[in-house]
């Protein structure tokens, strides 16, 4: 079936694709914090397990033997294995292995690869607005990784865990793109829950496997920069429940929806405020003002994002 063409941006539009960007923010910054506590795969893996059982009072019903998930399993595990698995397993672990400005700077090439999985495997034309938006959107993104200082973008180094993120934004972009193809039973379409609910019963199977798999490698080669044990604590449940309400279901609803809305390549430029949302959010942390340079990445920003979505 072709995906869905996608429509003018509004008021609704907007707020559903600016509050997955807020709420990822948050978790780029927990998830820092909760990196000596627990290993990431083990993370992403409970992190859903807590979403799938706040899910399931909601939508019990679509694992049911009876139900239209088990004739469209195929398509539900390759969504729940490229978004529950895959995205947030490969974010968890660049949090571990790089810094969290290389990981944004790598996050913030997602409009292009929106642009280029769309043009190869769905057959997306790519406008010139759409470049012309993406070199402001990323304008935007260096600014604020820049502190408005050209000294600062320059002193930026990669290494190889920037690799994971770079994997991670080619995966959101194919999930991304899977969401405008309306190939499942719809009745678990219209119910928001029951959509999300199959996604994570299905990653989770992908998950665990993939966890399983960290724990025997933790258990062989014990790296030096890594806990080979969950550390359980108070604030670690309580990022454990964040993120699976924000940053897993609420996002998740609000971005499927948006992408339905906006298309994929207009919706992957909101995800380059994730970056203007998290160094809010640390300056908030850290009790320091606002800059000049914020708003002036803001507009960048907000300037892509009008360019490209142009009708």
């Amino acid at each position: 079936m072709p995906a869905s063409r996608p429509s003018a941006l509004t008021p609704s539009t907007i707020a559903l694709l600016t509050l997955p960007p807020l709420l990822w923010a948050g978790n780029a910054i927990v998830g820092r914090v909760a990196a000596p506590w627990i290993p990431p795969i083990t993370f992403n893996f409970l992190r859903w397990v807590v979403a799938g059982a706040l899910l399931l009072p909601l939508a019990a019903w679509v694992l049911r033997p009876g139900s239209g998930l088990w004739r469209d399993w195929r398509r539900f595990l390759l969504l729940g294995s490229l978004a529950v698995a895959g995205y947030n397993m490969l974010q968890y672990l660049a949090l571990h292995t790089s810094t969290p400005l290389n990981v944004t700077l790598v996050a913030s090439s997602m409009p292009l690869w929106m642009m280029l999985v769309g043009r190869l495997f769905f057959g997306a034309p790519v406008l010139r607005q759409q470049l012309l938006g993406a070199l402001l959107s990323l304008a935007g993104v260096l600014t604020v990784l820049a502190q408005g200082r050209l000294d600062n973008l320059l002193a930026l180094r990669f290494v190889p865990g920037d690799a994971w993120m770079l994997a991670a934004a080619l995966t959101w972009a194919g999930y991304s793109w899977l969401l405008t193809r309306r190939d499942e039973d719809p009745a678990i379409r219209a119910d928001w829950a029951a959509f999300l609910l199959a996604q994570t019963a299905f990653g989770l199977l992908t998950a665990g496997v993939l966890t399983a798999g960290e724990w025997t490698w933790l258990a062989l080669a014990a790296p030096a920069d890594m806990p080979s044990a969950i550390r359980w604590s108070w604030p670690l449940a309580g990022v454990l429940l964040f993120v699976a309400v924000g940053p897993s279901i609420l996002a998740y609803r609000a971005w499927g929806a948006g992408v339905q809305r906006a298309g994929p390549t207009v919706a992957g430029f909101f995800t380059n405020l994730t970056p203007l949302f998290t160094a809010v959010m640390s300056t908030l942390w850290l009790g320091e003002p606002p800059h000049g340079y914020h708003a002036a990445a803001f507009a960048l920003i907000v300037a892509g994002i009008a360019v490209s979505s142009r009708r």
